[in-house]
């Protein structure tokens, strides 16, 4: 999606009359459903001003392309500054990262890492050349109009209050490789840039190029059970931008330094569904068991894990494979700092105790730690799902000042599923009545939400996606028993929903891969089998556990089967403290439903057993669609008679 789009011609007139950012703001807020911060506004007012000298040459055509704030597919990100034209018969475009910064220093032992003074202090940030270059690489993965029309991508940067100095970090020869992909530059290289653009636009588009970008479809996402083969052999599968790439230079520095001067340490992530937490977990692994580190990925939840081990059998040896991915009960025996790295994936699913019942071990935080001379934990404490989830960020600090270890905590909120927009998650969070947002009425355009009022048909809308690629899954809030005489057996239908002559069969309980087992679209799984986990598409059948009534989202544990094991134990804390107990079974059961509704990277389609909530869902629903048609509508208007 495009903010503000123009003729280089229109573009040059909206400076000059000084209502360009006016423009880009009321476009921010009609086409995003929400206002910006000041300080983006005034970045706005400053770099639009160093862009509008450096287009004002009449060798760069009048009617070559302009777009502002152009959103990356499959991710939160936005390019700051897009020029379209046409050179040598090609259809190019120029990308321009555009920065504020007046001093950059060089970051020693990290690749691709720079320092510079933001937000009120100095902070560690991707080299501009290196942010550039991954922004243009994704869009050429993701956008299909780009590979199939053969656009030409050239990414670049223009720090506009840079001055250059002796020896100069921003141009340091460590950046070589980036530079070469993306060159940089500063104050007084306007001719630079100026002759940067005109190598490759010759002619202008009238803005077509930008038409066919912005109406480009969304190619498939790789999920990271497709990708894990070639990422263990050591080849790139996923482009890390921004914090990501932050965070996983300092991850391999910590762990250098844990290693070699016998200081321990432990690093603490938050990041909400889909912010690539499970993708830079996997990359660490690799990249630390390349520096001869003995390293381990672990998870509470077994689904992943023995995804992953099928997914590598035949091209790694199971002694590895089992080497490599540990459950979080693996350490309540194990020595202190007898592993360098422990990488603790989705860890708001930690128990306090191990084993099958509960009895091993003190804490699972604790032993992590110790077991570790490096440990990294990657956690979203709205994903806690069951009572013996304990796993905080709280807790986590704790036990790592109890054993001397230095703490490094980050944040990642750049968005890799739900269509890669956090509006989609804010929406969600809105319409749940988890939190308050700005995202009341909106939410990524291309997410594709549906509610169905006949679980039948909702099944066959995923079975249809599914015989895409089989990434395509029915999940269900746990609402109905699953017996255990008969969860070897599809032909017993746990799943009845009498009204509608709908009956499934829960996920078998003799495979762990029902994410992937070719037959398991016929199978509803559940948080146990998805959570931790990435589908192209989700049907979610939610139960009386959630209902809407008298204006509110309300939750009810009692509508959880008997055999459910979440709530475990929420009957005795009603007594104790019945206060409490609801409020945890009402977190608890709105995380489920939460992450269930957030596992598909392209769609969620929802079927409900209360109608009030089908109505609630629907109301919601139609209030984005009416805005998103105003906004295609505007859309065609800006673009004319272009076609495809």
């Amino acid at each position: 999606m495009l903010v503000y789009e123009a003729s280089k011609s229109e573009f040059l007139t909206h400076v000059d009359q000084d209502v360009l950012v006016q423009h880009i703001l009321s476009k921010f807020q009609e086409k995003l459903g929400r206002t910006t911060s000041e300080s983006e506004i005034r970045s706005w007012d400053n770099s639009m001003l160093h862009m509008y000298r450096v287009l004002n040459d009449t060798d760069i055509p009048e009617n070559a392309g302009v777009a502002i704030e152009y959103s990356i597919p499959q991710t939160s990100k936005r390019v700051d500054f897009l020029i379209s034209g046409v050179g040598d018969d090609q259809d190019q475009v120029i990308i321009v990262e555009l920065k504020q910064w007046a001093n950059v220093e060089k970051v020693e032992g990290k690749e691709a890492i720079v320092r510079t003074a933001l937000s009120g202090g100095l902070r560690e940030v991707p080299h501009p050349s290196y942010q550039a270059w991954s922004y243009a690489a994704l869009i050429e993965d993701y956008n299909q109009n780009v590979q199939e029309k053969y656009i030409n991508l050239y990414p670049c940067a223009y720090l506009h209050n840079y001055h250059y100095v002796e020896d100069d970090p921003l141009t340091d020869s460590d950046y070589d490789h980036y530079l070469s992909q993306a060159p940089v530059f500063g104050k007084g290289d306007v001719q630079k840039l100026r002759n940067f653009i005109k190598s490759y636009i010759t002619y202008g588009d009238d803005k077509e190029i930008l038409y066919h970008i912005e109406q480009g479809k969304i190619r498939p996402s790789k999920s990271l059970q497709d990708s894990l083969n070639n990422m263990l052999q050591g080849n790139r599968e996923f482009v890390m931008i921004d914090e990501q790439k932050v965070i996983y230079e300092t991850a391999i520095e910590l762990a250098e330094k844990a290693t070699s001067h016998d200081e321990k340490q432990v690093m603490i992530i938050e990041g909400g569904p889909g912010t690539g937490k499970s993708v830079l977990a996997v990359n660490l692994l690799v990249a630390l068991t390349g520096r001869t580190m003995t390293s381990q990925y672990i998870t509470k939840n077994s689904a992943p894990r023995e995804v992953y081990s099928t997914k590598l059998k035949g091209d790694f040896k199971k002694t590895r494979i089992d080497n490599l991915f540990k459950g979080s009960g693996s350490y309540t025996e194990a020595e202190a700092n007898e592993l360098d790295a422990l990488i603790v994936d989705e860890a708001h699913r930690l128990n306090e105790k191990s084993g099958m019942f509960q009895h091993l071990g003190e804490n699972q935080t604790k032993e992590i730690i110790n077991a570790s001379k490096f440990s990294i934990f990657f956690i979203d404490e709205d994903q806690r799902v069951t009572l013996k989830d304990k796993g905080s960020i709280d807790e986590i600090k704790k036990f790592a000042e109890e054993m001397g270890a230095r703490i490094t905590t980050g944040f990642l909120d750049s968005q890799f599923r739900c269509d890669g927009s956090d509006g989609y998650i804010a929406w969600l969070d809105d319409v749940l009545h988890i939190r308050e947002t700005a995202n009341a009425h909106d939410m990524a355009i291309d997410y594709d939400f549906q509610v169905f009022r006949d679980p039948n048909a909702l099944l066959q809308a995923i079975e249809e996606k599914n015989k895409r690629n089989n990434k395509s899954r029915l999940l269900a809030g746990y609402c109905w028993e699953w017996p255990k005489k008969y969860r070897a057996s599809t032909e017993h239908k746990d799943i009845q929903i009498p009204e509608h002559d709908f009956s499934k069969s829960w996920n078998l309980d003799n495979t762990h891969t029902w994410a992937i087992d070719e037959k398991s679209v016929n199978e509803a799984g559940c948080i146990h089998t998805s959570q931790g986990l990435e589908f192209d598409y989700v049907g979610v059948i939610i139960g009386d556990d959630l209902r809407f009534e008298q204006g509110e989202v309300i939750t009810d544990h009692m509508k959880r089967a008997k055999s459910d094991q979440s709530l475990r134990g929420i009957k005795k804390m009603m007594k104790e403290d019945p206060k409490k107990a609801n409020k945890l079974a009402d977190q608890i059961i709105k995380n489920t439903y939460r992450t269930l509704m957030t596992r598909g990277q392209k769609g969620c389609y929802v079927y409900c057993t209360d109608p009030q909530l089908a109505d609630y869902l629907e109301k919601r629903l139609n209030q984005v669609h009416k805005k998103e048609f105003l906004l295609v509508a505007e859309s065609r208007a800006n673009y004319g008679n272009l076609s495809d």
